[in-house]
């Protein structure tokens, strides 16, 4: 018999799943404690609300918060009633945790698993959003059974990133069948988020690997990275409905129900911040193709002014040099395309790294870098032939190290009632 997920599972099988389900009533139970979860002031970076519903999911386009934490899950439940039960649950959490409050019960003695964790009580929304994605996996097929009868319903833009030229991937922060991005402008409250999705689908999903990520900069300014670089600056605007379904929203030609959705590629970049440090100023801006202060194009006095790919020096050299970063990633070298970066840098503490041929280095170096989200419309003329291109030609490799890679399909926004993904459901 066809599944109906508009049905309510069985108190067996969705045991794992009460979290979700109960958070409105826990919230309601809390009575009082509702002015203790938001802030009085409109202005206050940790009272702002970003709506959860909507024709697209936020955190997408929204203005970037100060802080994210990202995370991706493989599935361990082989029913697919199981995954409807946990996106229902999970779309009911995020919305009520996006106004401020609880994801569950804050006293529920007699279920653990529906009690909110409760640390952020009293901090406020923070503009947190919430973003989901669905991976590969989602889609596949075992020992020639469909996993989930999702595999026809697979976007051919949903494709297996193939290898780049020097990434060193880590299998244990690459993959996931399901994504979450929380951003917030509070790092306990974007943790917190993820953590209580998490605890909701014990037993259902296991954590693949996650990771926090922050954002430094004034509001409204183009955020600088750990390399001191402004980093988007030749992003597609936000503003542009139309740059916008050109770029970034899927038109869901082949896949209906990734109709307003993204395609969003996640990587883990480590930057050798120790050799990056030692480098000079005027080689540091040959490696982006930027002034570090202004952000301006080499040669040029503002940030946002035209990029002129064509000046030379007096001698006849590229000003901006052919191995530019600026150079390679920009529209006019990639045949128009353009991808909507929303990245974080990340910053791990150390490791101890010994290398074993000449010079024989022994030392403490930082793990940190830079967590790249990139969205767009279809990955196949986006990130994959940038990356391509960068990870043959950019100077800046002999400072990065891929080594954290994944793509999702993140689908459109979601209506009041409904539930994340619905339509790749039939629901």
């Amino acid at each position: 018999m066809k599944n109906d997920p508009s049905q309510p599972s069985s108190p067996g099988r969705r045991g794992f799943l009460k979290a979700g389900g109960v958070a409105a009533a826990g919230f309601a139970a809390t009575g009082g404690a509702q002015a203790a979860l938001t802030r009085p002031h409109t202005d206050d970076p940790l009272a702002q609300i970003e709506p959860f519903y909507g024709a697209h999911q936020a955190g997408v386009v929204t203005p970037q918060q100060s802080h994210t934490y990202v995370a991706a899950f493989d599935l361990k439940t082989e029913q697919r009633d199981d995954v409807i039960a946990l996106l229902r649950d999970w779309t009911r959490a995020a919305a009520q945790m996006t106004q401020g409050k609880p994801a569950g019960m804050l006293d529920t003695p007699d279920d653990k698993t529906a009690v909110d964790s409760a640390d952020t009580l009293g901090v406020g929304p923070a503009a947190l959003t919430v973003t989901f994605g669905f991976g590969p996996g989602l889609f596949a097929t075992q020992d020639g059974k469909d996993r989930y009868g999702l595999a026809s319903k697979r976007p051919a833009a949903l494709v297996d990133l193939p290898r780049f030229n020097g990434e060193q991937l880590v299998a244990e922060k690459t993959g996931g069948d399901l994504f979450i991005q929380a951003c917030a402008n509070d790092p306990q409250v974007a943790f917190h988020a993820v953590r209580q999705l998490a605890r909701m689908g014990y037993g259902a999903i296991q954590m693949r690997w996650g990771q926090a990520g922050f954002l430094s900069g004034q509001k409204g300014q183009t955020p600088r990275n750990l390399m001191g670089f402004k980093d988007g600056t030749n992003n597609p605007s936000t503003r542009s409905a139309a740059q916008m379904n050109q770029f970034v929203w899927a038109n869901g030609d082949d896949a209906a129900w990734m109709h307003g959705g993204t395609y969003t590629v996640v990587r883990r970049i480590r930057i050798t911040l120790e050799h990056w440090d030692r480098m000079e100023l005027g080689f540091q801006e040959q490696v982006f193709g930027r002034h570090k202060y202004s952000g301006a194009p080499i040669g040029r006095k503002n940030e946002f002014d035209a990029l002129d790919l064509g000046a030379q020096d007096k001698d006849g050299n590229p000003v901006v040099a052919e191995n530019a970063h600026v150079r390679l990633s920009n529209q006019a070298t990639n045949d128009g395309a353009q991808i909507l970066r929303r990245s974080y840098s990340y910053n791990d503490g150390t490791n101890f790294y010994v290398e074993r041929w000449p010079p024989w280095r022994q030392e403490t170096e930082y793990d940190a870098g830079l967590i790249f989200i990139a969205h767009q419309s279809d990955p196949r003329t986006g990130f994959i032939p940038i990356n391509a291109r960068l990870a043959k030609f950019d100077m800046m490799n002999q400072f990065t190290t891929h080594i954290g890679s994944a793509i999702f399909a993140v689908p459109p926004g979601v209506r009041e009632g409904s539930f994340v993904g619905a339509g790749l459901f039939d629901a």
